[in-house]
């Protein structure tokens, strides 16, 4: 009994010696039951622990597109379920995660797979800096692409993030985080993947996939792991500032977006860059993003009757900022560019889009009512220009 004890409270120990926040890299610490990360359950022997979340997302909109036709979208845009926790080890850590709504699935194409799996992960932690991961998960790409979609504070990610993001994709991750609650601190992260995208299994090739990311936090860690969520709800004390820059380099990918989008006729070699700005304090929070994607001919060719699929390659900005009020309304708005490259601007135009977010928060991102308006300019080659807007409503649920 006493040695049951022991292993128990040693486990629990070692779980919260890590640090670990809620999100696909730091898993948090699974007690019982743990209020606000989930439900959890650990085996008598402290060697098995297993942790359940969910969540939704129901959203309505009405659109205007550049031609002036009015629509109305109702859906799921989210269902997902995550399962977390260790075997054997708390230094053995599993992360799987299901999703259901058919926006996330996407259509049932015969020859296919069906995306049911977005994460299907193991890591060793040997300690609280290292972790070493196997399986399918979040390349760390952009920092709104890492963040989960359920702790963004507008209904969804920028334009420049559907362009330019690399989304998950099968390999090894290998990353050192070093953070402190009020000195220099910084993370280093690492990936070699398939380049193909998440539930790959069509033939092989012969390229891979390399990514690597530095984040600094030069005023020390934000409050409750605060760069996996927008908006300033841990309300900082102190200053808090993270710059971050990523590199993705992709060989013979076969993807208009290297893990995402329609297969190519040929496979081309995608080089793209990502670069974060954070800042938050009591309340007051500011992003700023950058990303851009290049190959040396975006254009492929079928050999059996000629039509073309290109790689989208450009550049895009985001400005983000929001304040948080005692009374947990945020007011957020946010600016963003997406530039087309010349070799490819005859066939995608430039883009500005305004948005202006508001969200009530009842349980912080867990639970939230929120409400967007959104205006896109597209300008084309020719000179002309045209808009679109549309109103959202969304509520968000999990646990």
């Amino acid at each position: 009994m006493k040695k049951s004890l022991l292993t128990l409270f040693l486990s629990f120990i070692i779980l919260q010696s890590f640090g670990q926040g809620g999100n696909d890299i730091k898993l948090s610490s699974l007690p019982y039951y743990n209020y606000g990360k989930g439900l959890g359950l650990t085996s008598p022997d402290s060697l098995f622990q297993f942790n359940i979340r969910f969540r939704i997302q129901n959203r309505m909109g009405y659109n205007r597109d550049e031609n002036g036709n009015p629509s109305f979208d109702a859906q799921v845009r989210r269902l997902r379920l995550r399962f977390d926790g260790f075997v054997g080890d708390p230094r053995f850590v599993y992360v799987m995660q299901l999703s259901f709504a058919p926006g996330d699935v996407g259509e049932v194409v015969e020859g296919q797979n069906l995306n049911i799996i977005r994460d299907a992960i193991v890591f060793y932690r040997p300690n609280k800096h290292w972790n070493f991961g196997f399986g399918q998960t979040k390349l760390p790409g952009n920092r709104q692409r890492v963040n989960s979609s359920g702790a963004l504070q507008l209904t969804d990610r920028s334009i420049n993030n559907a362009k330019f993001n690399i989304d998950r994709d099968f390999g090894v991750q290998v990353n050192y985080l070093h953070e402190e609650k009020s000195k220099f601190s910084y993370n280093v992260k690492t990936a070699i993947s398939s380049g193909e995208g998440r539930n790959w299994t069509k033939d092989p090739d012969d390229g891979l996939a390399y990514t690597g990311k530095i984040e600094l936090l030069p005023l020390g860690s934000f409050t409750k792991d605060g760069i996996y969520f927008e908006g300033d709800q841990a309300r900082e004390k102190k200053p808090k500032v993270m710059l971050s820059g990523a590199y993705h380099f992709n060989k013979n990918a076969r993807r208009e977006q290297g893990v995402l989008g329609k297969d190519l006729y040929e496979k081309r070699d995608l080089k793209a860059v990502f670069i974060d700005a954070m800042f938050k304090y009591s309340g007051f929070a500011f992003q700023a993003a950058y990303m851009s994607r290049d190959t040396d001919d975006p254009e492929t060719v079928s050999e059996e009757d000629g039509s073309k699929r290109t790689v989208y390659v450009g550049h895009g900005y985001d400005l983000e900022s929001s304040y948080l009020f005692k009374n947990n309304f945020e007011l957020i708005g946010r600016y963003s560019k997406l530039l087309s490259a010349e070799k490819i601007s005859l066939k995608y135009p430039d883009q500005t889009e305004f948005t202006l977010g508001l969200t009530k928060y009842m349980w912080e991102h867990a639970f939230k009512i929120q409400s967007e308006l959104t205006f896109d300019q597209f300008e084309y080659y020719d000179g002309t220009e045209k808009g679109s807007w549309y109103l959202r409503f969304q509520v968000e649920m999990g646990i």
